[in-house]
């Protein structure tokens, strides 16, 4: 007989060990879930989490399904029923050659970044690689999600989504998709609203922000958007890497993905946590801890993204590194999108929910301000847009935005060797920021 008497479930979150740092925070808690809800909660995991060829524990305590690619969440989806899978490559973003030399708008800024050279290690890789384990040709890996996960989460129907009041509201005409007085905060750089872009690139250092509150966030990303910011229709393809102690249950940076056709109402998800992206590498899982990190004033270990439309068959790909293939969107997800990419955005977003009626501690970035410049401030570099030839070219009129600069800031410039860039981020709270 089911016992249908809620019961006590436990979400073991324990303190966690980053890279150089130790700090804790207190997740453990405990919560009234009920049969009825635990059954549907394990429904959900029954069709999210696809049988596996075989399972890889990572030293981070993910556990790396490696599920053949035609099993994959994507094509659950009700618009890829008769999808398949695009076999053929993409054909890159093409380097556009030109004499043009950009001048540098920081003197202080050039020295910095060219004595900083040899500081610079590229390749932040995966955690669940140090084992040596690999995912086989023609499955793709897939971070196994779990009762305690989406028991983090509002709801079942919020498992793995920005929450709606992330769809933008008042703003000014010519702002990106930021949102005032909803305890989103950002420092980010943006492109006009009347460009035709078909994709956006750019290489960001990695680091481990300190998150106050479990439902907050850090995140910097790319954001290749389309549409209304004032109505439903908004698209956003997006890409990073965030700590997100509500999403993982850990405090470590990790790779992400994020799309929505309907400005973060009901379509669209974080990662693999619904149907949609397809992902075509079995080396990259998405969601998983990036490893090793940047360290203040030592070295800087950063990732290079790239998110494009494919010109022969519309899909919006995602490019991680030196040009590895990651997945793709398939254009039949998106409106808008659809056709080209009106605006891109690039940099870094926080969650303040004025716990105790304070503005939060969670750090941006470093949790320095951009002033404090390389080694201790967090980067974008060599920004770039693709254009209707499929030819990358640096970004160079862009805006900037930062909501609160007393907690986060960001401060561009542009230089030959990294071209248009930005350093940004803060610690948040405070004496000036309260």
């Amino acid at each position: 007989m089911v016992n249908l008497l809620p019961r006590l479930v436990l979400l073991h979150l324990l303190v966690v060990l980053l890279h150089q740092s130790v700090w804790c925070l207190n997740y453990t808690k405990f919560r009234q879930v009920g049969d009825l809800r635990l059954s549907r909660i394990q429904k959900h995991l029954d069709t999210l989490n696809k049988p596996p060829v075989f399972s890889i524990q990572s030293p981070d305590g993910d556990i790396i399904d490696c599920v053949h690619k035609r099993k994959q969440p994507a094509l659950d989806h009700p618009l890829l029923k008769n999808h398949k899978i695009q076999r053929v490559p993409p054909e890159m973003p093409k380097m556009r050659s030109t004499m043009e030399t950009q001048e540098d708008d920081d003197g202080g800024k050039s020295a910095n970044i060219s004595q900083s050279d040899g500081y610079i290690r590229r390749g932040a890789w995966q955690m669940w690689h140090r084992n040596g384990e690999r995912c086989p040709k023609g499955t793709v890996p897939v971070r196994r999600s779990t009762v305690h996960d989406v028991l983090r989460a509002n709801s079942l129907y919020d498992f793995g989504k920005k929450r709606r009041s992330m769809a933008p509201l008042a703003r000014r005409a010519d702002a990106p998709d930021v949102v005032s007085g909803n305890g989103h905060e950002h420092a980010i750089a943006y492109t006009g609203t009347s460009s035709e872009i078909y994709g956006a690139k750019a290489t960001i250092n990695v680091w481990d922000p300190k998150i106050e509150v479990l439902n907050e966030f850090s995140l910097s990303q790319i954001w290749v958007l389309s549409g209304s910011f004032d109505g439903s229709d908004l698209n956003s393809i997006e890409a990073g890497w965030q700590v997100s102690p509500e999403l993982y249950g850990d405090s470590r940076p990790r790779l992400f993905t994020y799309w929505t056709s309907d400005a973060y109402q009901a379509t669209g998800c974080y990662n693999l946590l619904c149907s949609g992206f397809v992902q075509t590498n079995s080396r990259i899982a998405i969601g998983a801890a990036i490893s090793p990190l940047s360290e203040f004033q030592g070295s800087q270990f950063d990732v290079t993204i790239v998110i494009w439309k494919d010109p022969k068959l519309g899909n919006w790909w995602m490019g991680f590194g030196d040009n590895t293939l990651v997945g793709y969107w398939p254009a039949e997800l998106f409106t808008h999108l659809a056709d080209r990419a009106t605006m891109v955005e690039w940099g870094g977003e926080v969650v303040n929910s004025r716990a105790n009626g304070r503005h939060t501690s969670t750090e941006m970035g470093s949790g320095h301000f951009a002033e404090d410049g390389f080694g201790k401030a967090s980067y974008f570099r060599n920004l770039e847009i693709v254009d209707s030839d499929n030819s990358l070219i640096s970004a160079r009129d862009i805006s900037t935005l930062a909501e609160n600069t007393n907690c986060y800031n960001i401060k561009s410039s542009s230089n030959n060797q990294w071209g248009t860039y930005f350093y940004y981020g803060g610690p948040g709270r405070n004496p000036e920021c309260q």
